[in-house]
């Protein structure tokens, strides 16, 4: 018997049934002549901003700019530390790293979020924020975490990154902290041609501080009013964005009724895959399952 390779996730064959459509997109953008800030993108911010329940949505270059622009925009930086999960992709901890704080870990529960009782444990004099991390699309304890936030006086930045369609007592992701920080690269559920983020947030002045300094600190062509980088979502990817947010709905249910497939079918009781709880909507980006000796079932 031959071995089957099956790819962690096929770009080609979803390009196959969304051909039709992303080569409008193109044409359209094209056609148009645009290319960075029109009104594309803000279409589209305005769009995830409803869809996630926030005031505000910045279309960003990354995940990655998401965290550090909203920590940055906050105030965090040389000298505070961040309390964040050690479950996560490198980007958690680089982003933190990157602004010049220090990352401080909490440990895990059973469902591979921070545990907020661990976050209480690490909080010091120089602790500034609270970094969740939303792993495997599930939403941590929200509740908890803002908890704590408020009775030591901290901030709270979501890594979102996975979160895109994921409820928590009927609140989306990201809308519950200061700032919600999403990743579109082609592995999300809601994903760009390449890399693409955002950022969504209530605060007027948190958004105020990110358009400038996405945009190299512009306030018009001509006038700089602080040095900032080039992290514009582009156009191109705004509007593809803009067409899958549309189909998200259906991903996500395919994504559900995969996950309901494994959970029915793996009954060996050496693997664990963790149960969806009642107050949960889990768009399942990623279904991790927990086994005695991961190495030889893997095998």
């Amino acid at each position: 018997m031959n071995d089957i390779k099956v790819p962690f996730i096929d770009l080609r064959i979803r390009y196959q049934e969304e051909k039709t459509e992303l080569l409008a997109c193109v044409e359209r953008v094209l056609e148009k002549g645009h290319l960075v800030l029109t009104p594309e993108l803000r279409d589209f911010e305005a769009r995830i901003a409803e869809y996630v329940g926030a005031k505000h949505c910045i279309g960003l270059n990354s995940g990655t700019d998401a965290l550090m622009m909203g920590m940055m925009a906050l105030g965090i930086g040389r000298g505070d530390e961040v309390i964040t999960s050690p479950i996560s992709f490198v980007a958690s901890t680089g982003s933190i790293v990157h602004i010049g704080a220090t990352p401080v870990y909490a440990d895990v529960r059973d469902d591979q979020n921070i545990d907020p009782a661990e976050i209480e444990k690490r909080i010091t004099p120089r602790t500034k924020a609270i970094m969740p991390v939303h792993w495997t699309s599930r939403i941590a304890d929200m509740d908890a975490i803002i908890d704590v936030a408020r009775r030591h006086d901290l901030l709270v930045i979501e890594d979102s990154a996975q979160a895109m369609g994921s409820y928590y007592k009927g609140k989306h992701g990201g809308s519950f902290g200061d700032v919600g920080c999403f990743s579109a690269h082609p592995l999300k559920n809601l994903n760009a041609l390449g890399d693409g983020g955002f950022l969504v947030t209530d605060n007027d002045a948190i958004v105020e501080k990110i358009r400038l300094y996405r945009n190299h600190g512009l306030a018009e062509r001509d006038t700089c009013v602080l040095f900032g980088v080039n992290s514009r979502l582009d156009i191109l990817n705004a509007e593809v964005l803009l067409f899958r947010l549309g189909r998200l709905k259906g991903v996500i249910e395919k994504r559900r009724r995969n996950a309901d497939l494994y959970r029915e079918m793996i009954t060996a009781a050496e693997v664990v895959i963790p149960a969806e709880k009642p107050h949960e909507v889990n768009s399942n980006i990623m279904l991790i399952i927990r086994a005695e000796d991961r190495d030889s079932l893997q095998a």
